[in-house]
């Protein structure tokens, strides 16, 4: 392991998860550093408990480069940035890893918190996913008739479910 890090308990994540989530954004990346991965940023997902186990949930469109990733490997990463790192964000975000390498362009480190999946040394906190689970949002489904304005090119979202298997904090020492 990156020895930037500690690694924490997921109960010890002590940040409010809509703010960390929602407004402060992550880069959801899968794949390895050898067999090839690929990173996306994302503002959609959540944090609980399923099935027993501390777990968090992403959704990914088909369209996006990380999707095919997402499907071929078993684990994922969220990584969480300081604000300084909004416009790699931004840049992760608007740019496809089908056209560019991300880490290079925006000068990230990726690493490998574990033998299965990529991160990125200067993140803040990462949390390391195994797959568990996976869904289709189907829209016939929506009960909120609104929802369905999000999707003007029926590019519906996959949402996978991951055990937290190890958190990692960037070690302040």
């Amino acid at each position: 392991m990156n020895s930037f890090f500690k690694e924490i308990e997921p109960d010890d994540i002590s940040e409010n998860v809509f703010k960390l989530i929602a407004e402060n954004w992550f880069l959801l990346t899968a794949g390895t550093l050898t067999g090839g991965y690929n990173t996306m940023t994302a503002s959609w997902g959540g944090l609980g408990q399923l099935w027993h186990k501390r777990v968090a949930f992403v959704f990914v469109r088909p369209q996006r480069h990380t999707r095919k990733f997402m499907e071929n490997n078993v684990s994922f990463t969220m990584s969480f940035f300081l604000e300084d790192y909004r416009d790699t964000l931004k840049y992760c975000g608007s740019h496809s890893g089908r056209d560019i390498d991300k880490a290079e362009e925006t000068g990230l480190t990726p690493f490998e918190p574990s033998a299965d999946t990529a991160a990125f040394e200067e993140a803040r906190l990462i949390l390391v996913c195994k797959k568990l689970y996976y869904q289709d949002i189907q829209p016939e489904r929506f009960l909120d008739n609104g929802i369905a304005g999000l999707y003007p090119e029926k590019g519906y979202h996959r949402m996978y479910v991951g055990a937290i298997e190890k958190v990692l904090s960037r070690d302040q020492d």
